[in-house]
């Protein structure tokens, strides 16, 4: 299950970042991304955090918990992110897209969910 999360989490991550990184001029304009470059810096970001959550995920043992961590705060702070966003756009954003951004954030925050119940504690260890 928590491989599942690690690559569901990559999966969501690595397109999104590729897509900001690349994003046509024309495209950022209709989206209103205002610096262009700002744009780009988070696509790179959030590319290289898809491929480390693949990585993460292809490692023969247990994800460590620092990984396990990092996956649970990114999918957290995106989510945290985005809904507030989303609900200060209001009316003015299209529905459709209004219903993609808060149905991205609430399977961010599932797959962060599922990662911190997956992860075995310390104490099923002894």
């Amino acid at each position: 299950m928590l491989r599942a999360s690690f690559w569901l989490t990559a999966v969501v991550f690595l397109p999104l970042g590729l897509l900001l990184y690349f994003l046509p001029a024309t495209l950022a304009g209709a989206v209103g991304v205002s610096p262009l470059w700002l744009a780009r810096v988070c696509g790179g970001i959030l590319a290289v955090w898809g491929v480390f959550l693949i990585a993460s995920a292809s490692t023969s043992g247990q994800p460590h918990a620092t990984a396990v961590g990092g996956l649970v705060g990114a999918n957290l702070l995106s989510a945290a992110t985005l809904i507030p966003a989303v609900i200060r756009q209001g009316e003015s954003m299209p529905p459709g897209l209004r219903a993609i951004l808060l149905g991205g954030a609430g399977v961010l925050t599932l797959l962060a969910v599922t990662a911190l119940i997956a992860f075995p504690s310390r104490r099923s260890r002894l």
